[in-house]
């Protein structure tokens, strides 16, 4: 599975972007999505993820009630809309790939098993 993520770059404070992955795999829909970022000089962390059927999504508590998941099968391409941006959620952000992944798990980076090249996404204040 390819995954190529977009829609990074630059925004203000409170500000808004999406950013968009989109996976090669025609069984798409078997993949539970997840969306990680990485901070200079710190570790990849967990961001938000959607489980492979149902709609069961799950967030890091930094993003909840800014950040949405969500994913259109037909077009085999999950989003991460992100509102009221702050300096600190600048990072570059990873899209992965567990098949029928599901449940908290998806909370764990070795749970995933591809991975996008990443997208940048600077806030600035």
């Amino acid at each position: 599975v390819q995954l190529q993520a977009s829609g990074g770059g630059l925004v203000q404070a409170g500000g808004s972007v999406r950013l968009s992955c989109a996976a090669s795999e025609r069984t798409f829909n078997s993949y539970a999505m997840g969306w990680f970022r990485q901070a200079p000089g710190k570790e990849r962390v967990f961001v938000a993820a959607m489980a492979w059927r149902g709609s069961s999504t799950y967030y890091a508590d930094f993003v909840k009630g800014r950040f949405t998941i969500s994913r259109d099968n037909a077009k085999n391409t999950v989003y991460l809309e992100m509102n009221s941006l702050k300096p600190e959620d600048t990072a570059v952000y990873y899209c992965a790939a567990d098949y029928r992944g599901v449940g908290d798990g998806l909370r764990q980076i070795f749970e995933y098993d591809y991975w996008g090249q990443g997208t940048q996404v600077t806030v600035s204040s």
